[in-house]
């Protein structure tokens, strides 16, 4: 499950299982409420704070967690509502946001390294891809709005419908990360542009943000049902 460390007033929210390294980090619904437990912990923190978002080994997140799913096709539309839950989340939370992405992000792992304010990502290792083409699934309205308007037109329209796997420095050559670092110099890059943001904590950041990404969170606060989510 999710857990925190600290570095200063940076908290630091890890995506997998304390002491393991290379879990897939899916979205599991016990995962989606831990992470939720770990931004309450963010949050009711007073003072400067800011959050970077990592996990350890080879994934930072696999994205949805298909066994969960198969064995629970009937509740897939309130699932990804939750999932939509983080998303709305990280968009409009009350400080700086930095994902440290320091292994594959995929699907909706991806969309979660997208929904953070800048996005670090390690330059040897890992892929930033949405293979949702491939796999004949289409993206909810939520998902959809998030990254037409959190990435590049063009990026996200080859990300989108080609399933591409872009590694660091295609993913930084294309905006959809802000900056690239070797190896595990990747957090710690991360870590120190949290810092340096962590005095905009407050509810007026929070604000801010909600203006900005007014869309998204509208189309990520539809419902899903059959009418906006069907299988091509």
């Amino acid at each position: 499950m999710p857990y925190l460390d600290r570095d200063g007033d940076v908290f630091i929210l890890y995506l997998g299982n304390e002491g393991e390294a290379d879990n897939e980090n899916r979205f599991h619904p016990d995962w989606i409420d831990a992470t939720h437990a770990a931004l309450d912990e963010v949050e009711a923190h007073e003072g400067p704070a800011a959050l970077v978002t990592t996990a350890t080994g080879k994934f930072f997140t696999n994205g949805l967690d298909t066994t969960w799913i198969f064995a629970n096709t009937d509740k897939l539309p309130e699932y990804l509502d939750r999932v939509h839950t983080i998303y709305s989340r990280l968009l409009a939370f009350p400080m700086a946001t930095v994902a440290a992405v320091q292994g594959h992000s995929f699907g909706a792992g991806a969309m979660l390294a997208t929904s953070h304010d800048f996005r670090f990502m390690r330059a040897d290792r890992g892929f930033y891809c949405l293979p949702e083409v491939s796999l004949n699934m289409p993206f909810t309205v939520g998902m959809s709005a998030l990254l037409n308007t959190r990435l590049p037109k063009q990026a996200a329209v080859e990300a989108m419908t080609t399933g591409r796997r872009f590694g660091g420095s295609d993913a930084l050559a294309a905006g959809i990360v802000d900056e690239v670092a070797d190896g595990d110099g990747v957090l710690a890059a991360a870590v120190t542009r949290a810092a340096a943001l962590t005095a905009t904590r407050g509810a007026n950041l929070a604000g801010i943000k909600r203006g900005i990404h007014h869309d998204a969170l509208a189309a990520l606060a539809t419902v899903t049902d059959k009418s906006n989510f069907s299988f091509g």
